[in-house]
């Protein structure tokens, strides 16, 4: 994957206008460095005519250019070595491909892109396409079903917080339990360094990003309409609290609106943009778990958090875990250790508290448990429990006393109160 640009270090793009944000600048939509005008203006008119990740416009541009591509497309006429190419590799794949519909299809769909670029910009979005300093060279490992371009509204440089960043995905019908784990995983990402990436639905979408925003980092959200688009309605306040700390990007023109497929499509952006998914909550059937293979068949890190077996809505992760696709994580520190540098973020390993009988060697150990619970016996009686010789028993038994674990009475040896718990 030669094209993934996953740096853990460099400095912030240049040659961009706008302000700078925590995590570097914006981009500008005109910069000088990038691809041209007429470049530009075709591939709007493309984000109109094909839908995003068609990969027969993917590779008609990849072959012809955009402009080329973008004039072919408006008049429903391709090159006849493009068709002949075409309808070999449908007949290869034993898939029906009707190219003449294809082309008529985008045609009927061209509008004057100026006037697209215009709203855009005017709504507050910028356009980032391949070859400007903004643009996130991750996302060309999707091959022919690469972004004709995005549409970027918010105040930090997309290409820069994509860097270390890792997707947070799940249910929209999540558990308080999901919630709670999206929100905290995100806020430590975040506090460590890490951008969340997400689909702003409902549920695991929106806590994770809620998340981010409380870390003070930025959090990137996929949306499958316009970015001038609110949806869901109620997360009006969320965008808006995005587009001041983080950025809303979006494959699709001003004004249009989601469909389930959209849904399906933008979520190989949000695998493809970060080093990681984790899946939160998701079920049998899901959205989230699309992300999910997604994210495998680009060979991103793929994690899942665990759930109650009864809960439905973690049925998809246990599915994923059960499977190998998905290494199970409890913590951000262990996400970070799989997405982040070999050797620097190591996950600090669990362990359950340190008992002070922990230090002591096997002798010892047997002579205490020896040892009756409730009153005091002999060193001879302690020595035949413990299968140790009579010496051994009264050296043990002088290290515990020392040790405070032990106490000779009357009637023998016997436990202290702290060492009976």
């Amino acid at each position: 994957m030669e094209a993934t640009e996953f740096s853990t270090t460099g400095d912030a793009p240049t040659g961009i206008s706008q302000a700078a944000g925590p995590y570097g600048p914006a981009g500008d939509a005109d910069d000088a460095t990038g691809p041209g005008r007429a470049d530009r203006l075709a591939r709007v008119a493309i984000m109109r005519m094909a839908e995003a990740g068609d990969a027969v416009m993917g590779r008609l541009i990849a072959r012809y250019g955009p402009v080329d591509a973008m004039e072919q497309a408006r008049r429903g006429v391709l090159d006849p070595g493009f068709a002949r190419d075409e309808k070999d590799r449908a007949e290869a794949s034993r898939r029906h491909l009707d190219l003449g519909r294809h082309a008529a299809a985008w045609a009927a769909r061209y509008t004057d892109p100026a006037g697209d670029l215009a709203q855009g910009m005017r709504r507050g979005a910028r356009l980032v396409v391949p070859g400007d300093v903004e643009w996130p060279t991750q996302l060309d490992d999707l091959g022919d079903g690469r972004p004709f371009g995005l549409w970027a509204d918010g105040r930090v440089n997309l290409r820069f917080s994509c860097l270390r960043s890792v997707s947070v995905v799940g249910a929209r019908a999540s558990t308080a339990y999901g919630t709670t784990v999206a929100a905290e995983f995100a806020m430590s990402l975040g506090g460590r360094g890490w951008t969340v990436i997400s689909g702003g639905a409902y549920g695991i979408d929106g806590a994770a990003h809620r998340g981010a925003l409380a870390s003070g980092t930025p959090t990137v959200v996929v949306l499958a309409c316009g970015t001038d688009v609110c949806y869901p309605s109620a997360h009006e306040d969320l965008f808006r609290a995005v587009r001041r700390q983080g950025v809303v990007i979006s494959e699709w023109p001003p004004g249009a609106h989601p469909t389930r497929l959209r849904f399906l499509i933008r979520n190989r952006v949000i695998a493809a943009l970060s080093r990681g998914t984790v899946v939160v909550q998701a079920a049998a059937r899901s959205g989230a778990l699309n992300t999910a293979t997604h994210a495998w068949s680009l060979n991103r890190q793929l994690m899942a958090v665990p759930g109650p077996i009864t809960t439905e809505v973690s049925a998809g992760c246990h599915v994923l875990i059960r499977q190998g696709k998905a290494v199970c994580v409890t913590s951000a520190e262990e996400i970070i250790e799989l997405v982040g540098s070999i050797g620097d973020d190591l996950a600090p390993e669990q362990r359950g508290p340190v008992q002070p009988r922990d230090g002591l060697n096997d002798e010892t150990r047997r002579v205490l448990e020896a040892i009756p619970a409730r009153g005091a016996t002999g060193p001879a009686a302690i020595a035949v429990a413990a299968g140790v010789d009579i010496g051994t028993a009264l050296a043990c038994l002088g290290a515990l006393a020392a040790a405070g674990f032990v106490e000779n009475v009357d009637r023998g040896w016997r436990l202290r109160p702290a060492a009976r718990r």
